[in-house]
């Protein structure tokens, strides 16, 4: 398709995404999970964008930067990403993204605002939705794109349309919050209502003009945030843009709707009739797979006997529903979750009452993911602790230390090259070595492949936070 006009994609990369525990957890949220055909909600958004514009912008928390950037390499999009020091929501990083546009392409330039973890599958029926909004917001509207409703939801907020207007869309008379099942219900009779899919766009200087005269309280903070950013250009040739922190935690942190949508008198929308969801719940994920004849659905080597209307989510090992009714099955190495789909929504609960307890599989998966690959915690005890570990092709790891354990390292696939001391030298297969307490070291995949070794910590400290950064490829302390 050829666009009739440049739009600039914003994919907001922020949100936490309990309500999909265990699979979506704090440290690694459910834009970064590969969840269909082995891509992640992220890559897929970033390659339904890329064709809209030049570049694509992300905004996201300074600790997922990695997994952006990698994200922005499977989707064969480059563009720069602005890291939030601070969480505070969808006004104020739509704030940080206009301030940056602006300086960037001028106040004419439009702005697509896109959540990193929608799923629409329908990528050209997409294009044409923003092209066709395209009128509208370069007259000054600030457009906002909803989804015809195919059952009275309780999961979304709704829009009510007004008077339709010459260039398509139609005038929005009223946001409304995720109603009770009733409402919902008379909501879809009375008709002209759309589910609030959280798509916007609009002008640079509009949404900024806006959010003047509606958030200055947000505004003010993330343009002193962005006068003093830092902008660094790493060796793989990604620019990520750092908004100085103090200014920026000073933004009153609220949602785009609030702050200003549901105030603003220029605020319209057009429907998108094609398929669209938020996979803002296990029933949400279930439902893009196919079910079988009794209900059922299977993802990975689930299996089911007897069983009807089950889900079932198991990616790693056999997981088994014998004569099971209407269940949500969700298997992950550390934790399984199982639900009735009337609760899918309460997981968020049930995470805010683990992380209170200090379980920290409420927050964080056993594997976790570095920039130069991940580990695996796959056993513990009082005084040891056994990681896998993978290292992406030509990545290092820091040059470091710890003050507490001391390590054991056996290469299991690939080659490493090791630095322990003033010695550097090769481990094959199935070769190993040792690293004393207080030892300087590094590990660097030299090779082709990916590297994969067991390590064996042990001593009276296995924390993270035992560990000091002499030298860092990626900018740690």
């Amino acid at each position: 398709m050829k666009n009739a006009l440049i739009i600039h994609p914003v994919v907001l990369c922020g949100g936490s995404g309990t309500r999909l525990w265990p699979l979506s957890r704090q440290s690694f949220p459910k834009q970064f999970v590969p969840m269909l055909g082995g891509k992640s909600l992220l890559q897929l958004t970033l390659e339904r964008v890329a064709g809209l514009g030049p570049q694509v912008l992300t905004v996201s928390a300074e600790e997922h930067r990695f997994m952006v950037a990698e994200a922005l390499d499977l989707a064969k999009v480059n563009g720069p990403l602005i890291l939030e020091p601070q969480p505070r929501n969808t006004a104020a990083a739509m704030a940080l993204a206009a301030l940056w546009a602006q300086k960037a392409h001028g106040d004419a330039a439009l702005l697509l605002f896109c959540p990193a973890d929608h799923h629409i599958p329908d990528g050209e029926a997409f294009s044409d939705m923003v092209q066709g909004g395209a009128v509208a917001a370069q007259a000054g509207a600030i457009l906002t794109f909803g989804v015809l409703p195919s059952f009275p939801s309780t999961a979304y907020g709704y829009i009510k349309q007004g008077a339709q207007r010459p260039d398509g869309s139609c005038k929005v008379d009223q946001f409304i919050e995720k109603p009770e099942a009733d409402k919902a219900q008379e909501l879809l009779l009375q008709g002209r209502v759309l589910w609030n899919a959280g798509i916007f766009l609009a002008r640079a200087d509009t949404l900024l003009s806006a959010l003047s005269h509606w958030a200055p309280d947000i505004l003010h903070p993330c343009q002193q945030a962005m006068t003093a950013a830092v902008t660094e250009t790493t060796a793989a040739q990604k620019t990520f843009v750092r908004p100085e922190s103090n200014s920026f935690c000073q933004a009153r942190s609220q949602s785009i709707d609030y702050a200003v949508m549901e105030k603003h008198p220029d605020v319209v929308v057009l429907p998108f009739n094609g398929q669209w969801s938020d996979v803002g719940s296990w029933n949400a994920v279930a439902a893009l797979q196919q079910p079988d004849a009794e209900g059922n659905r299977v993802s990975g080597q689930g299996l089911v006997h007897g069983a009807t209307n089950t889900y079932v989510h198991a990616p790693h090992r056999p997981v088994v529903a014998l004569g099971t009714h209407n269940l949500l099955i969700i298997d992950t190495p550390d934790a399984l979750l199982v639900a009735h789909p009337d609760m899918a929504e309460q997981v968020k609960d049930v995470v805010a009452r683990l992380n209170a307890k200090g379980q920290p599989e409420a927050l964080t998966h056993r594997k976790v993911a570095r920039p130069w690959g991940w580990y695996d915690s796959i056993d513990r005890g009082e005084r040891f602790q056994v990681k896998r570990i993978g290292v992406k092709p030509g990545a290092s790891l820091s040059l470091q230390m710890h003050y507490h354990r001391a390590e054991h390292w056996i290469v299991v696939k690939g080659t490493a090259e090791v630095t322990v001391g003033e010695k550097t030298f090769l481990l094959s297969e199935n070769e190993s070595t040792y690293i004393p307490i207080g030892q300087v070291h590094r590990l660097h995949n030299p090779g082709k492949m990916e590297l994969e070794m067991i390590e064996v910590q042990s001593g009276n400290y296995l924390g993270e936070d035992d560990i000091v950064r002499l030298e860092d490829t990626y900018g740690r302390r």
